[in-house]
């Protein structure tokens, strides 16, 4: 294997490495056991392993993932045969990472809103995700609209944590992926297309000017945003419409210094998501990288294949490999609807 790399700028680089992207495998153990619910699987501390030590394993990850975000219980786990999660990933040339968040809390004085937790203590618990070979970590702040919120005490203050937490995971080696989601599957989330756009505008220069103010380095950081997109119970915008919305937006907020933006999912159906980032890629010119971070969206057809048995293990990794390959295309402005039938 290659010499690992420990620049905090060529690693952010590796991360959104042309045709690869993030699998957000960080689910808490209370999401993790909501997806299992599904497929009439107990949620243990062995079949948490089983599942992610079934995607980490796949070809999908080997061609198509640069890096992997894990949970606290995950980083810290061993496979089947001994071999910490981490080496796997490491192994299939993909770059261990950690959700340091503590979750999104009710904000004080500020109804229908949140703030996210968990700055206390973060230096010594980067320290040592390091040492457990973490080598980028992720933070989401969560902003909702409605007619009046976001409200701007809110924005504000989510912008400041996320600065907070970058500036100390630079400090300690680690990439921060900086996280601000504008729901669309919040409630109600009957907005329009250009009130998303106006919303995650807004966030997004004050998510920058915080940044700046922390001292964080633009190039040694990823930035993980929605998409500007109509909330999901007013769906009418075309693929082509948030496709043009979320490259001007982004144009008009995030320096060309950052090297990537890697988005969410958000919501969005396995196929939506990979149109979206295939349209910007294929359509527009852009000075950072545009790939993909995706949680649910890489992984609800391997967890239906898989089912909790080992005997479909083959069968959820053939599931995922084929969502990452298309995200890959999408990554590259390559994918087409046909290529989904052809699978």
């Amino acid at each position: 294997m290659a010499a690992p790399i420990e620049r905090l700028e060529d690693i952010a680089i590796a991360m959104v490495a042309d045709g690869k992207g993030i699998l957000a495998a960080d689910e808490s153990s209370a999401t993790i056991k909501k997806r299992f619910d599904t497929i009439g699987l107990a949620s243990t501390e062995e079949s948490r392993r089983d599942y992610r030590e079934m995607l980490f394993r796949s070809e999908g990850m080997k061609k198509y993932i640069s890096g992997v975000i894990l949970y606290d219980e995950t980083i810290r786990q061993n496979a089947a045969d001994g071999t910490p999660l981490a080496d796997i990933i490491r192994q299939a040339g993909s770059i261990p990472g950690i959700k340091v968040d503590a979750g999104a809390k009710p904000l004080a004085a500020f109804p229908g809103e949140t703030i996210t937790e968990g700055l206390d203590g973060m230096r010594e618990r980067l320290a040592e995700y390091y040492a457990l070979g973490a080598r980028f970590a992720k933070w989401r702040g969560v902003i909702s609209i409605s007619d009046s919120l976001p409200t701007w005490g809110a924005v504000k203050q989510n912008a400041q944590a996320l600065a907070r937490y970058a500036a100390l995971c630079q400090e300690a080696g680690i990439v921060p992926i900086v996280e601000p989601e504008v729901l669309m599957d919040g409630k109600p989330g009957d907005h329009s297309i250009d009130r998303c756009y106006e919303v995650t505008q807004w966030v997004l220069k004050t998510v920058f000017a915080e940044l700046y103010d922390a001292r964080v380095i633009l190039e040694g950081m990823i930035l993980k945003p929605n998409m500007v997109i109509d909330g999901k119970n007013a769906r009418k915008a075309s693929v082509e419409e948030v496709a043009e919305k979320t490259v001007r937006c982004l144009k008009s907020t995030v320096p060309a210094a950052v090297p990537g933006i890697a988005f969410l999912s958000g919501g969005q159906s396995d196929e939506e998501a990979t149109a979206h980032l295939s349209a910007m890629n294929a359509n527009f010119d852009l000075p950072w990288k545009l790939t993909f971070s995706y949680g649910r969206a890489l992984q609800a057809a391997a967890l239906k294949a898989w089912g909790g048995k080992p005997e479909n293990v083959a069968a959820g990794q053939r599931a995922f490999t084929h969502r990452a390959h298309m995200n890959s295309l999408a990554a590259l402005g390559g994918w087409e609807p046909e290529l989904e039938k052809a699978a």
